[in-house]
């Protein structure tokens, strides 16, 4: 029996989380990363029950445990005195509602756990994807280098500024009008913070601080959103001005001045989605992670959803079969976009609304937020997110298919 030909573009965390989704299934794939060489950058990322049940699946609980934190609840305060808005509670009781725990981690820990699922030789860099085609028979995945790569089933998972997505969908990134700045903080510079791990957020005019424990819990990794009518960078290590963050929180809570304040580097960078669309797929061609739905990080949900999207894609691929013609294929990248398009619209929408919610300027729509939140603590909240099993949703989708 031959086997099914799977291309990726993209070694982030979605390529290589599907590139091991498909090899649980029995699949196997080629990656092709255009960077010379692998480095992942950037600070924390908050990993959900959602995914985090996923992952373990995939053979990570051993390294996800060593690396990650888990964290014991989230806070969410007032910028200028630290009042309680909305506290959540996570650890053990989030384990118990939800059969999976909820972790900060270090998102190169996480890029690297992913990447030792996937041998050597099916990592191909310095492969910049130049163009996408397709026929009846096969996709093809032209790169700058001349080579041509033919697959069964090509997949985009490259990214907000996708060269996968550009070949079907005549759309660009929208600026949000906020850019973060990144950092990490070794623990021991931040003592006035509590030592037990939580996620902290302070909520203030046009802007927001977010921080949590990442590796192992020797660090803090903090986002700290500052508007900005323009930006033309966009990079992940784009080098920051700690001095104009400062700057820009002055006035705000001890916590959070005393944070930046320890703060040496910093990287900042320009936040941008897209709208929502229609399609995850073309004929041999899907897009996943944020070359499908890319989305601001005010649900902290970015990684999870790319997550999920790999899981549902390699399953939905594995029940199609190994010798799958043209309509089964189709068949099952459609079958893909049913499970994740309602999810990941209504998700990316919220995010955008949050860049709204969280930065109300002192007034009367912010007291109703702050009652709102107060009104809503705990779990249940959370369910129709933290709760969902992607795989689960396969599984029903085939059954009343």
């Amino acid at each position: 029996m031959s086997q099914m030909r799977v291309a990726v573009v993209g070694a982030g965390i979605a390529g290589l989380a599907f590139a091991a989704a498909l090899r649980r299934g029995g699949a196997d794939c080629h990656v092709y990363e255009q960077a010379e060489k692998l480095a992942e950058v950037g600070a924390g990322v908050q990993v959900a029950p959602n995914a985090t049940r996923l992952l373990h699946r995939l053979g990570l609980r051993g390294r996800l445990r060593g690396a990650a934190v888990a964290p014991e609840a989230i806070e969410m305060r007032r910028w200028d005195d630290g009042l309680m808005l909305q506290h959540t509670p996570l650890g053990d009781r989030c384990l118990r509602r939800f059969g999976a725990p909820y972790y900060t981690v270090h998102r190169a820990d996480l890029h690297a756990a992913l990447l030792s699922q996937l041998p050597p030789d099916r990592l191909h860099l310095g492969a910049r994807l130049v163009a996408v085609t397709q026929d009846e028979g096969e996709a093809r995945l032209h790169l700058a280098d001349g080579r041509t790569v033919a697959a069964d089933v090509a997949v985009g998972a490259d990214g907000i500024h996708s060269a996968v997505r550009e070949w079907f969908v005549a759309d660009w990134p929208r600026y949000s009008g906020q850019t973060i700045y990144r950092g990490l903080v070794p623990v021991e510079r931040v003592p006035h913070l509590p030592a037990e791990p939580r996620v902290r957020l302070w909520f203030g005019p046009d802007q927001h601080c977010v921080c949590y424990p990442v590796s192992g819990g020797r660090l803090l990794s903090f986002g700290a959103t500052v508007p900005a009518a323009s930006w033309e960078v966009e990079s992940w290590s784009a080098r920051g001005d700690v001095l104009g963050l400062q700057a820009a929180y002055k006035g705000w809570h001890e916590d959070v001045t005393r944070l930046l304040d320890a703060a040496q580097t910093v990287s900042r960078w320009a936040l941008h989605d897209r709208d929502s669309i229609e399609r995850l797929s073309w004929g041999r061609v899907a897009v996943i992670g944020d070359a499908a739905h890319p989305m601001l990080p005010f649900q902290a949900q970015g990684a999870n959803q790319a997550i999920e999207d790999a899981v549902v894609l390699a399953r939905c691929l594995a029940g199609a079969g190994a010798d799958a013609g043209r309509d089964r294929l189709r068949a099952a990248l459609h079958r893909y976009e049913r499970i994740r398009l309602p999810r990941t619209t209504r998700i990316q929408r919220q995010s955008r609304a949050n860049a709204d919610t969280f930065h109300l300027a002192d007034g009367a729509a912010q007291r109703r937020r702050d009652a709102g939140a107060l009104a809503g603590p705990g779990l249940d909240r959370h369910q129709w997110l933290f709760g969902y099993d992607a795989e689960q949703a396969v599984a029903t989708t085939s059954r009343s298919s």
